[in-house]
Order: structure tokens, then sequence, then C-alpha cells
């Protein structure tokens, strides 16, 4: 089951880019899910933040988006992708030849680590090229392009493309291998974990470049992150999986602000406060099921402390909590009463971004 904020009251998504309905990954025959029955419309231009704990879902959601789950996963359900408001592709019908383009030139996605994605034998210049020639671009145009991009995220071109990567910092790496992604012009970046190797102010600052990205370039982000607070800087509406499911979402200042499932408020509650005590800070009980045993009911519910014998046998129904929010839960509005918050800025309502 899945959250479907198009069909929610007051849910519904004007102009979106991608839609993905009823999205899948299974291993062992369809024995084991890794992704299940995920639903989610992605609106033209927004940042969408996607965030819960290592081995949810988060990276195969995000391989989904461009048809790249890994042999030997059967990836089912519908990726529409939706270039202009008039004109729609089926991802997952596409052949390998359409599907090569449109990686990179429609929707680009940065991995986590960029030091991994980078050839180490070859300068970041050639990088460039190589790309460029491999989608037929031109490539002085597209070089031009390059150190525009380059500028914007506040490197001096010429001595990063004929860098190596091990010649330049974490944060130089990283923002170079944005920079590629962006090199083709697409419509649409997906970005997964990529501050997780970085320090809290070079994730800081690389958050404030993708703002003025995504504002000058028209772009859409899927941001994908394990950590909460970080990506409610940036994003325009957050999405929380748990077990391989979306289970709420909705606008990132209700969602930080007034959390309804009882997962994302563990999840803030373990979080860092710095208006907070240590002591108060507590870690979310128990551990995440693995894809060969996920429970029956609510997926969430042996580590709940307001389950009851109806989230052990029934999966809730998406509810709707307020205009652009929704949670899978049978006791959200309890939620909000029972689960105090100890995360700062939480219960207000107010935009924390």
């Amino acid at each position: 089951m899945s959250l479907r904020t198009e069909e929610m009251d007051g849910n519904s998504v004007r102009d979106p880019v991608i839609r993905m309905s009823d999205v899948s990954v299974t291993y062992d025959d369809g024995e084991s899910y890794v992704l299940d029955g995920v639903t989610v419309p992605i609106e033209r231009n927004e940042i969408l933040g996607i965030v819960g704990e290592s081995g949810s879902g988060k990276s195969m959601l995000a391989s989904s988006l461009l048809d790249a789950v890994p042999d030997p996963g059967q990836l089912s359900g519908s990726v529409e992708y939706r270039p202009e408001e008039n004109e729609s592709t089926e991802v997952l019908a596409l052949e390998e030849s359409e599907l090569r383009r449109l990686r990179w030139e429609e929707i680009s996605m940065v991995f986590q680590g960029a030091m991994s994605s980078f050839n180490p034998t070859m300068k970041i210049k050639e990088h460039f090229i190589e790309t460029l020639e491999a989608h037929d671009a031109i490539v002085g145009v597209g070089m031009d392009r390059a150190r525009e991009l380059l500028e914007d995220l506040y490197l001096e071109p010429d001595r990063v493309l004929q860098s190596y990567p091990h010649e330049l910092s974490g944060g130089m790496q990283q923002r170079a291998l944005i920079a590629l992604s962006l090199v083709l012009e697409p419509n649409v970046l997906v970005m997964d974990e990529p501050t997780a190797a970085l320090d809290l102010l070079m994730q800081q600052s690389i958050l404030l470049l993708l703002q003025e990205l995504r504002a000058k370039y028209d772009l859409t982000m899927v941001f994908i992150t394990h950590d909460l607070p970080l990506v409610a800087s940036l994003s325009d509406r957050l999405a929380v999986m748990y077990a391989f499911e979306l289970v709420e979402i909705g606008p990132a200042s209700e969602v930080i602000g007034s959390p309804t499932h009882p997962y994302t408020r563990a999840l803030l509650n373990a979080t860092p406060n710095l208006n907070a005590p240590l002591s108060e800070m507590r870690p979310v009980e128990g551990k995440s099921p693995a894809p060969i045993n996920v429970p029956s009911g609510c997926s969430y519910h042996p580590r709940c402390p307001l389950a009851t014998e109806e989230c052990r046998a029934n999966h809730p129904p998406d509810e709707p909590v307020s205009p652009g929010h929704t949670a899978a839960c049978f006791h959200w509005e309890e939620a909000r009463t029972e689960i105090e918050l100890n995360y700062d800025g939480a219960e207000t309502g107010g935009d924390q971004r």
C-alpha cells in the first residue's frame, strides 16, 4: 500500500513531471520486497525530500525512477515522465537505447560518494567530454556550459577541469559531480545521499547551492537522505519511508512542524538537537524489518508504542491529515498527543526552512 497524494482531498499536484504509480521492486521470485507499491507524483520544479533509516528502500526508489534497478531485481508498476504538460513517456517501457538518452539528458542522478563516481585515471575535463560525446552533444557548447555550472557552484573551472579527482577535496568533488550531472541540461536531478560523506558546514553550503541551481535552471529535484532536518531545510515537500513504503508525505514545514506518523515523530526524537539536552534524545526502539520478514498489518507496529490489534492485523489506509498532508496510520491523531516531541520547532506548524 502507498500514499496516493493525487487522490487525497486538497493534496493535488498541479503539474507532475514524474508520476510513480504502484512501483514495486522484488527479489527471490517476488518473495522479497525492497520497494512496495510506492505511488507519488513529483511536481515540476519542486524539491521533494525522501527520508528514512538505512535499508528503508530510499535508494531503490531512486533507481526505479531511471529504470536502473540492478539484476536480478524485478521492477513493476508505472513511472510516467512528462517533459511537457502535453507529453508523456512510460519509462519502464523504454528500450535500452532510449533509456541511455533519458538518463543524463532528461533525468540525471548524483550518487553518494563522488570519488566512486569518477574514474581516478581521468581528469575532470575528460569526464565531461566523455559524457558529452556519449550523448552526441556538441563538445564545445557543452564545455562552455560545464564552466558556467562550475562557476555556479563556486569552483574555479580551469583548476577543477585540469585536476584528477583525488586532487580535489570531498566538497569540491561533490560539486564537480553535480555540475557533470547537469551538463546535458536535464529536467530532473535525483540525488541519493549526495552530502553523506561531507561535514556539516559543507552540507549546508551545498544545500544553498542546490536551491540557487533550482531557481536558475528550473530544475526538479528529488533529494534522498537519512537526515530528516537536513533535507527539511531544502525541500518543498517531504516523504518519509519505512519498510519499503511511504508512510507520511506533506509540505516540509508540516512534516517537521507537526508530524503525524509515529515513525516520523520517532525519527525527530532521535535527531541531535542543540536546544534539548542529550538525555532527551531517544533512539528509535527496535530494528527495521528485512525484506524477507516484513510484518503483516502496519509494518511499523512492532516498534510503535500506539500499536493495537488493528495495526497488527490490517494495513492502515492513507489518512488525510490536512490539505497536502497524508499519513498511513490508524492512530495519527493520537500520535500527536501521546508521542511527545523534543525536536526544536516541532508542533509549531511554522516553516522550518
